[in-house]
């Protein structure tokens, strides 16, 4: 009969065996395994010093380039825009690009008749009623009805009363009327403003950067579109965008058939080739009332627009 001594015995053979199995598999295969992982380690970090090495060799080549169109922006700006009165106006996601864009437009011979940055607020859906009555409150007599689209969309109607105050029209705008409208939308958070708003502006280029991408993203994308639309009906407008996301503005100007061909785009207003390509573009619109679609990105023509003599 089997005892309890004879399965302590089995269950000691048994896990004697698999140590020494071990010891002498260890022994056997210490040499070789060690080897060929040594070797895969070597081959590996080679390989990563070598991405390392183009990757710092592509941001210096960027930087150079970079730095030329930088040297270069003078003189294929030199007087393109000198007295042009230009609006910025910024987007909550543009802020980045918006000192760089300025900075362009100003070497280009361009007056900044005033920046003005919308907030978060004024695209979000949970404020539409309050922007309406806002507009119906704020709108100057100085502001022809017929400028006011006749709906309940806040952000639409918010948006033609500043386009209406803030660029050039006829019978243009009193300053007091202007400066009385945007104090009603800075004082409930909907915008600021950065410096003086000197005057009605010949044209606007709207700063943006990558879409809303939280819960509500669908409707604030929307609205940035409707505040584009309607500053594009009031005057010239350049849209100075980044790559990147659905609902992007710069990419829904594109993809629309009728916006693009009114509304001009540059995908890479972040560098200071694409802000040269917002000045050039807005020359373009000036000179040959041709809206155009520059960058790096898709449905863009060409990097720069083509030079005017």
């Amino acid at each position: 009969m089997i005892n309890f001594r004879y399965h302590v015995v089995s269950m000691t053979a048994v896990f004697l065996a698999l140590a020494i199995g071990l010891v002498v598999g260890t022994a056997a295969l210490n040499g070789p395994a060690a080897d060929a992982l040594e070797k895969n380690v070597n081959a590996l970090r080679a390989t990563n010093s070598q991405l390392r090495d183009q990757v710092t060799g592509l941001r210096d080549q960027a930087n150079r380039e970079e730095q030329f169109v930088t040297e270069a922006a003078p003189i294929m700006l030199n007087g393109k825009l000198t007295n042009r009165r230009i609006l910025l106006l910024v987007l909550p996601s543009g802020r980045d690009q918006v000192e760089g864009v300025e900075s362009i437009l100003k070497t280009a011979g361009a007056k900044i008749a005033g920046t003005v940055e919308l907030t978060d607020k004024f695209f979000n859906p949970d404020n539409s009623v309050e922007l309406l009555d806002l507009e119906n409150k704020a709108e100057p007599a100085s502001v022809p009805t017929t400028a006011i689209p006749a709906n309940s969309d806040g952000v639409e109607s918010s948006s033609a009363l500043l386009a209406a105050v803030l660029l050039d029209r006829t019978p243009a705008v009193p300053a007091p009327d202007r400066a009385a409208v945007l104090a009603a939308y800075s004082k409930l958070g909907y915008l600021t403003t950065s410096g003086a708003v000197t005057g009605p502006a010949e044209a606007v280029v709207l700063v943006s950067g990558s879409p809303y991408t939280d819960s509500q993203a669908g409707g604030k994308n929307a609205s940035v579109v409707t505040t584009a639309v309607q500053f594009d009906h009031a005057g010239v407008a350049v849209v100075g965008g980044v790559l990147g996301g659905e609902g992007n503005l710069m990419l829904e100007v594109r993809d629309d058939a009728t916006l693009a061909k009114t509304i001009s785009t540059v995908d890479n207003a972040e560098t200071v080739q694409g802000q040269v390509a917002a000045a050039l573009a807005l020359y373009e619109q000036f000179a040959d009332s041709k809206a155009g679609h520059y960058g790096v990105g898709p449905n863009a023509s060409a990097l720069l627009p083509q030079q005017q003599k």
